[in-house]
């Protein structure tokens, strides 16, 4: 079911209905494992069967987005994590046994996977299938019904949505409510079970306060600046090609995508003509720019232009790696890969998030200067060291707390389904994928069983009587 809220209605009663309905249908019925699996397989053959669809809906959003990119990022990992949750979902709702102890013998004890209720989805624009489809996939398979509120900024494609998934679910178990950004502001405040929110920083801050009214736990996967660190005895042309796929892959409007590369001074100048290169290799001239993405919106390819206009304003060399014509990329929103050398902590490129192809390229006289400059900033949400010596990678890691890291590559920690999603401090809090997302959407229930006899029937006063065990139990 899918509904725009009138400008009339208060968009807080709105979504308090839809939850309300949501909250009914599933306390009078909670789905079983059956069903589940069902919905998801469900969920699944209906997706497949879209998705030239799906990826048409984002280039129309996007004002051009390759549709490879859309089915391999909005459409393949989709279908991976619900195979990987079909795949482990029997197993991962039993019961898992647990040590009681000796002090307790003969009792056991068990954690057992309970569905929380109604968990929220509010999702971006950036991956606008993946990021709503892969949270709300996991709360099925916990046993839960889903509230979604996808972006308004991608709407064709949250309108693809909508349809999607009411032709898989009921309304009464899965329901996308669209509007703007008053909307999702109601869905944060709402006293749901269990609420998952992607987007920035700023946004995520307001939305946990929104959430603390109701003590709704959390998943909020933000972002940050997450910094490469391109060791001296790693190959340049190989990190060059690796950064440049994290890089651009979608422009640059990626959460995880590398933000900027701190690498050894001497070798600073041959990294960038080897981003050069690679731009040649992957996109020519741009005469026919088919494979690249244009920036979401207007108000995002501004941003990003300011960003450049700081640096040249400074005196900060400011690097095109391709050249188009200033009239065509305002009309299309096309950024080309963009290199800032050496870009000072007070520009807006390097205080904020980039999300976009624009990359500092820092140079550092050691390691040591590399990783001080890293820890001096918020926790990012994805770190990239690049060596081939395990020493210098665990020292890296050692020292930089994270949300992932892929070692000597870049993004592919986010499509391992068994490797656990989530930010840390500000890049964002708890993690979802595989049987993280699982466990955070589900109340892990403890339980102990008691025998026929116990201990505890013998701890009564009076207490005397008991001395001799009291001793024991000290021990």
């Amino acid at each position: 079911m899918t509904t725009t809220v009138p400008a009339d209605l208060p968009a807080i009663l709105h979504t308090l209905h839809t939850l309300h309905t949501l909250r009914s249908a599933w306390q009078s019925q909670r789905p079983s494992l059956d069903q589940r699996g069902n919905d998801l397989r469900r969920l699944r053959e209906a997706l497949k069967l879209r998705l030239d669809e799906m990826a048409q809906a984002i280039a129309e959003d996007f004002g051009h987005r390759a549709h490879v990119e859309s089915k391999l990022a909005d459409g393949m990992s989709v279908l991976s994590a619900i195979d990987h949750l079909r795949r482990h979902l029997r197993r991962w709702s039993k019961p898992q046994r647990v040590g009681a102890g000796w002090r307790l013998w003969p009792a056991r004890a068990q954690l057992r996977p309970m569905p929380l209720g109604v968990v929220g989805v509010i999702s971006p624009w950036n991956y606008p299938v993946t990021l709503a489809l892969v949270p709300l996939a996991t709360a099925i398979a916990a046993g839960n019904h889903v509230l979604l509120k996808p972006s308004e900024h991608t709407p064709r494609t949250s309108a693809f949505l909508a349809d999607l998934l009411a032709s898989v679910f009921p309304p009464d178990r899965v329901s996308v409510v669209q509007g703007d950004a008053d909307v999702a502001a109601a869905v944060s405040s709402l006293p749901l079970d269990h609420l998952v929110f992607t987007g920035s920083t700023a946004v995520g801050r307001k939305v946990m306060a929104a959430a603390a009214e109701h003590l709704v736990p959390l998943t909020l996967e933000l972002g940050g600046k997450s910094p490469a660190i391109v060791c001296r005895d790693f190959p340049l042309d190989k990190a060059a090609a690796r950064l440049a796929t994290g890089k651009w892959f979608n422009a640059g409007q990626t959460c995880i995508a590398p933000d900027y590369v701190l690498i050894d001074s001497v070798r600073q100048r041959e990294f960038v003509q080897a981003l050069q290169q690679q731009v040649r290799e992957r996109y020519g001239d741009f005469s026919d720019a088919d494979d690249y993405t244009r920036i979401i919106n207007e108000a995002q390819y501004r941003r990003l232009q300011g960003y450049l206009a700081q640096a040249r304003e400074r005196g900060v060399p400011v690097i095109p790696l391709a050249q188009v014509d200033d009239a065509r990329a305002d009309c299309e929103r096309l950024l080309v890969p963009t290199v800032v050398l050496d870009p000072p902590d007070d520009l807006d490129l390097m205080r904020d998030e980039i999300f976009g192809p624009i990359l500092p390229v820092r140079a550092y006289p050691d390691l040591d200067a590399a990783l001080a400059d890293i820890v001096a900033r918020d926790r990012p949400l994805a770190l990239y060291p690049f060596s081939h010596d395990t020493a210098t990678v665990e020292r890296i890691l050692g020292q930089v707390l994270a949300g992932g890291v892929t070692v000597n590559d870049t993004l592919l920690h986010f499509a391992a389904d068994g490797l656990p999603f989530g930010g840390v401090g500000a890049s964002g809090m708890g993690a979802y994928h595989g049987r993280a997302g699982f466990d955070a959407m589900s109340k892990l229930l403890p339980v102990l069983w008691q025998s026929r006899w116990a201990a505890s029937d013998r701890l009564r006063p009076p207490y005397s009587k008991i001395a001799g065990l009291l001793k024991l139990l000290l021990r």
